[in-house]
């Protein structure tokens, strides 16, 4: 995960870098600010920030994998992953009930928000669980 954190940190540094450029150019040469674009870069920053300082907690809780090592051999790596998802329909399901929160906030009705979030947590519950009940439950369980 070190070679995740050192990447995603890289980016965040590289954004900073943009918005502060960015933000003083649009200053300099129209004489003002243009926020719309600065948070933009502000919020993806952070956003960069998030999944690296993510990164950075999970490469101190676990021991180190073959690409976090410079004298790995490439046969180290070699191996099952883990497990990966067939196919689910939950994403959809999830993405229709953002999107009905999202055309609540769009026109302000609080009763389509409040609809559409709690669409979306049954939806994340949904996927969450997709492989502990019903049909896809494993003999293991």
């Amino acid at each position: 995960m070190k070679a995740e954190f050192r990447l995603f940190a890289l980016l965040t540094l590289v954004i900073a870098a943009f918005a502060v450029i960015y933000a003083w150019w649009t200053d300099a040469n129209g004489g003002a600010v243009e926020w719309v674009g600065t948070v933009g870069l502000v919020l993806s920053m952070l956003l960069t920030l998030m999944c690296g300082g993510f990164f950075w907690v999970v490469s101190r809780r676990i021991d180190l994998r073959p690409e976090d090592r410079p004298d790995a051999e490439i046969i180290e790596g070699a191996g099952e992953i883990g497990f990966f998802s067939p196919g689910s329909y939950w994403p959809v399901g999830i993405a229709l009930a953002a999107a009905t929160a999202a055309l609540g906030l769009v026109f302000f009705q609080v009763w389509l928000i409040v609809l559409g979030m709690i669409a979306v947590i049954i939806g994340v519950g949904g996927l969450l669980f997709e492989y502990y009940t019903g049909s896809r439950r494993s003999a293991e369980h």
